[in-house]
């Protein structure tokens, strides 16, 4: 009897079975507290624990979240309007404390590989008016608020004061408004939630949604194809056919906001991984030349890593954000692959014979990752760049990346969709003190650069400040202080009956997936 009774069961309509969905993703968070790492798959499973003022839409359009409405009062002053009858999931009310609490405590969290200092570097202190109405002080205009802040989770003043980030690992300090409760997290391997019903935007579909980190892509599609899970993130581009002919599952599509980027240190002069041709310690740093670093770029062919390696599945990047977002300049194009320049510009700057470098990069994070820094490597040894290439898991990466132990790093970046994201995390002077420049891992530094997004951080004309965005992108890449490879495409495959709401920022959400109408 048991036997007929699964055998019906797998012949019904997805919706009518057990509302229980099994979600396989390519990366495992590095932590559960929301504020210890600007770090995609941290914010996938943030976003289903604790809510944000601002909701951040499909394509980067800003909505309202634990904020009803939001206004600036005066040149300096942001007031937020708080949604009333929210409670945590400890059921205790949620107010202007916790808003309060949370923008203090998210840029200060011990030993962030990525500091969420970066959104909230504008503001100089709050002040609750009642508790449903806080003000935010800001050191000056700060038009870009409202959208920094849908990245900052809201917790728990009373649940998590004095509670550490492996308090939120375990569970104790998990304590959230969202639309999932934490029941459990064994790390790199499930996170399990459970729905919560009395979600103030309403109970979601799904009983309980697991997190299954699977990060080798083989395996990924294996277990979708095996029916082991529900919807898999990061389809490799070489099984998108396969995947797009089976009659029992949806791919879904769409242009994402990541860039995958080239960071290459230009501040010291004695760096880690550079080397002379024939392998010798100098005491001079090749990769403090503008000159050097452009000749790396031209030697990338980013139209050949699109085709190739990634299977269409990328574009050509000339900038940090794709063609028409906010602050994308018209006069940036894809940056062409040209050796004979690249060699000509190594010859100016005194590097004819080459050199030595190690380019480190991740194997679990991003489509094709480790092939794409080994192509990299190869394309560079075309110019005389002998490079050792070490792969290695993200968490591993960004921890020794933040420590600057690397001369050259591959890696990515996604942001809203605004310019404002890319520049002021991976390009600004890194600065602690003001929060600027975070995940410069390269330490470049440009003053011209850092006075045009100041001045676009602090203009609240719209137009002005997408030509300022576009000026300070034209002079980054002038002096190719990041080298901006390729913008991705995001995928997602479910079995039939589901429908997953594709995502410019990548985050692989339960509230974006949803029975198909029948």
């Amino acid at each position: 009897m048991r036997k007929f009774l699964l055998a019906c069961a797998a012949l019904l309509p997805f919706g009518v079975q057990a509302a229980d969905i099994k979600m396989a993703v390519r990366t495992d968070a590095s932590s559960i507290d929301p504020h210890y790492h600007v770090y995609t798959p941290n914010a996938a499973v943030f976003h289903h624990i604790f809510d944000t003022l601002v909701l951040s839409g499909r394509r980067g359009e800003i909505q309202p979240g634990l904020a009803t409405g939001w206004k600036p009062i005066a040149e300096d002053i942001w007031e937020f309007k708080l949604r009333p009858g929210v409670t945590f999931h400890d059921n205790t009310p949620f107010t202007a404390e916790d808003v309060a609490y949370s923008i203090s405590r998210a840029p200060n969290v011990p030993n962030s590989p990525s500091s969420y200092s970066q959104y909230t570097k504008l503001i100089a202190k709050t002040e609750i008016i009642d508790p449903l109405t806080i003000r935010l002080h800001t050191k000056g205009p700060a038009p870009t608020l409202p959208i920094d802040l849908a990245s900052v989770a809201i917790v728990s003043k009373r649940a998590t004061e004095g509670k550490s980030t492996s308090d939120f690992n375990s569970g104790v300090a998990t304590i959230g408004t969202g639309p999932y409760r934490f029941v459990e997290w064994v790390a790199a391997d499930h996170l399990t939630l459970a729905k919560n019903p009395t979600y103030w935007a309403g109970a979601e579909p799904w009983d309980t949604v697991t997190r299954k980190a699977i990060p080798g892509d083989a395996a990924r599609v294996a277990a979708l194809l095996a029916g082991d899970v529900d919807i898999i993130e990061g389809v490799p581009g070489v099984d998108r056919a396969r995947i797009a002919a089976q009659p029992n599952l949806t791919l879904f599509e769409c242009d994402a906001f990541r860039i995958i980027y080239l960071h290459m240190d230009s501040a010291r002069d004695v760096s880690p991984g550079i080397s002379d041709a024939n392998g010798a310690k100098m005491e001079r740093n090749p990769l403090r030349d503008a000159r050097v670093r452009r000749a790396v770029s031209y030697a990338i062919n980013r139209q050949g890593l699109a085709d190739r390696l990634l299977s269409g599945q990328a574009h050509p990047a000339g900038q940090y954000v794709p063609p028409g977002s906010f602050g994308a300049s018209t006069k940036l194009q894809p940056i062409p692959f040209d050796l004979d320049q690249a060699k000509r510009l190594m010859r100016d700057a005194g590097w004819g014979d080459g050199f030595s470098v190690v380019l480190a990069g991740s194997n679990d994070r991003y489509p094709s990752d480790a092939q794409v820094t080994q192509a990299v490597g190869q394309m560079l040894a075309r110019i005389g760049i002998k490079t050792e290439v070490q792969t290695m898991p993200a968490a591993m990466l960004f921890s020794r990346g933040s420590k600057l132990e690397f001369s050259m790093m591959l890696s990515g970046w996604v942001g809203s969709g605004e310019a404002s994201s890319p520049m002021t995390a991976l390009m600004a002077t890194y600065d602690p003190k003001t929060g600027m420049g975070p995940s410069n891992r390269g330490r470049w530094s440009n003053p011209a650069f850092d006075a045009t997004l100041n001045e676009a951080l602090r203009t609240m004309d719209d137009a002005k400040r997408q030509d300022l965005y576009a000026k300070a992108q034209e002079i980054a890449v002038e002096d190719m202080g990041v080298v901006p490879v390729y913008f991705t495409v995001n995928t997602w495959a479910a079995k039939k009956g589901l429908v997953y709401e594709c995502r410019g920022d990548e985050l692989s959400l339960a509230m974006s997936l949803r029975p198909a109408k029948p």
